[in-house]
């Protein structure tokens, strides 16, 4: 790789250098990747790949998990260094060696978990990083100056003064791209930026995303959503294995030609499914009230119930409540009140082992947050495949566990769910997002439950999983199993659920039938509007109960 000096000067008042700007004037592209090698070990990560980003435009790349898009940007946003290659940026050939030279030269990157600080304001986050010197004052007011205009802009307004954990997930997104913009960048990488926001949220997004183009940046986005590549991006790029197979311009493809090309072979992207043939009620929640660690309520006063053989899915944007409703569904959270009943029988899900209850009785749960409360990733893949579940007779008698019967559990639930690669030996911290996915999966279906509760099935999965993942819980649903589904993707939700209820600030806000509601009508709910179309939902539990 070509290397150049690296700038000193500060991002937030970085002058545009004379080279790079008589370059950039004889290039149309904003960022130019040539022959970009990088090796982690035996895995190739980055395989000869070539990228060029037209200045002014909105890039998507898109890929399965694995594929190698996140090592790129990481490159050249200078957290990894290639191991053999060329980056250009305006034309220039640059080493980038860390993510302040990267700043320097222009580039900033909004990262899918936001970098800030809850209790400062946001202005407070827009500077941290880059104040002029150890006296604040002069910095802040420089810096307010900065931010209305850039607010002013590029239609970004935010109230400076306001602290990060009194505003919407939303604005904070809007202070994370504020903080790029003041820190000089050209170009802004987005990873996965609506995966925590409501459709209107999501839109308001495009719309700065098509200023910020229209005044000339440049945005690479990274998404799996192959709807929001199609909504914003001008071209869209494809990687698989590690490579770059296809550069398009969006306008002249669509979305199972994408997802071919992700996949390497045709994926079905829609749900197939008959009608729902509900049943007994299975699962009959009444007037829940759950409080988080803090003693904060979270869940006031929720009642709905759940019949076999249909999907109940619950919509809402994530923090309102969805989470702690699962886990005290589940036995993970004691309860501050209500009752929880499974097939009639009140459950007794307090105390530590209040889950385990929950399992010996039927209902099975795949938790949300999969690595932290689904997995032990520094087990192996088998020793994963039991857990929760070791006293299983199949597995051994008493405290004796019998480790070959559980490995060969183990490798026919590989077999059974495609978990790749396909070593039971193998650390589960070695396996993809979406194969920990279906481990979790295969673990809690092979269970046969009356009651399977779902968690974000496909959050972090890649287009393929998502297909199979989607086909296991509709066949559940098809074998008269009651399915509790929680999902901040709304698409997910729509396609999976025979009913759905939203939920915000902690209750059931409404009810809607999937094939008839829009996503309007939902999103207007999910941000606590009741919309006229929908329905308010009555607890069936009251009636249900006693079935």
């Amino acid at each position: 790789m070509t290397s150049t000096t690296q700038t000193g000067d500060t991002p937030a008042q970085r002058p545009r250098k004379a080279a790079a700007s008589s370059a950039a004037a004889a290039s149309e592209f904003a960022i130019e990747l040539e022959k970009i090698n990088k090796r982690f070990g035996p895995v190739h990560a980055n395989r000869d790949i070539d990228l060029n980003v037209r200045r002014g435009s909105v890039h998507g790349i898109v890929g399965e998990n694995g594929a190698g898009k996140s090592t790129l940007m990481s490159i050249l946003y200078g957290f990894y260094t290639a191991d053999s290659g060329e980056i250009r940026v305006d034309g220039v050939p640059h080493r980038i060696t860390d993510s302040r030279h990267a700043l320097a030269l222009g580039i900033g990157m909004v990262h899918q978990h936001f970098m800030l600080v809850d209790n400062f304001s946001i202005l407070e986050n827009v500077i941290l990083g880059v104040e002029d010197n150890a006296l604040l004052g002069p910095s802040l007011e420089r810096a307010r100056k900065e931010l209305e205009r850039l607010a002013h802009e590029y239609n970004l307004e935010v109230d400076p003064d306001a602290i990060i954990e009194d505003v919407s997930v939303g604005t904070q997104q809007r202070v994370e791209i504020l903080k790029a913009l003041y820190r000089g960048a050209d170009v802004l990488i987005l990873d996965e930026p609506t995966g925590v926001l409501t459709p209107s949220e999501a839109d308001d997004l495009f719309r700065v995303l098509r200023v910020l183009r229209d005044e000339g940046k440049t945005i690479i986005l990274i998404t799996h959503k192959l709807r929001e590549i199609m909504a914003i991006t001008d071209y869209v790029s494809v990687m698989r294995q590690g490579a770059m197979v296809a550069t398009l311009e969006t306008r002249n493809t669509d979305p199972e030609e994408l997802a071919e090309l992700m996949v390497g072979r045709r994926v079905l992207l829609r749900v197939e499914k008959g009608p729902a043939h509900p049943g007994e009620v299975f699962l009959a929640v009444d007037n829940l009230v759950v409080k988080d660690d803090l003693g904060v309520t979270r869940v006031k006063g929720v009642s709905f119930a759940v019949r076999g053989g249909e999907i109940v899915g619950i919509a809402g944007v994530a923090g309102n409540g969805q989470t702690e409703l699962l886990e005290s569904v589940s036995g993970m959270r004691d309860q501050a009140g209500g009752t929880v009943r499974l097939k009639g029988t009140p459950l007794s899900l307090e105390g530590d082992d209040g889950a385990h209850r929950a399992r010996k009785s039927g209902l099975a749960h795949v938790p949300e947050d999969r690595q932290r409360m689904g997995l032990v990733v520094a087990f192996e893949e088998w020793e994963n495949a039991i857990l929760g579940y070791e006293d299983d007779p199949a597995y051994g008698k008493g405290m004796i566990l019998d480790i070959k019967a559980a490995r060969e559990a183990a490798r026919r639930r590989i077999a059974e769910f495609d978990i790749r690669p396909a070593n039971e030996r193998l650390k589960t911290a070695s396996f993809s997002g979406g194969n920990q996915q279906k481990i979790v999966l295969a673990r809690e279906m092979e269970r046969n439950p009356d009651v399977l509760i779902v968690g974000q099935p496909t959050r972090g999965v890649d287009i393929g999983a998502i297909e199979f993942i989607h086909n296991q819980i509709i066949k559940m649903r098809d074998a008269g199993k009651a399915i509790l589904l929680v999902s901040v993707e709304l698409d997910e939700i729509r396609s999976l659920a025979d009913r759905i209820l939203v939920m915000f600030d902690g209750q059931i806000v409404g009810e809607a039938d999937p094939a008839t509601a829009t996503e309007g009508e939902l999103g207007l709910m999910m941000a606590g509007v009741t919309d006229r179309k929908a329905t308010v939902a009555s607890p069936v539990a009251a009636t249900g109960a006693a079935s």
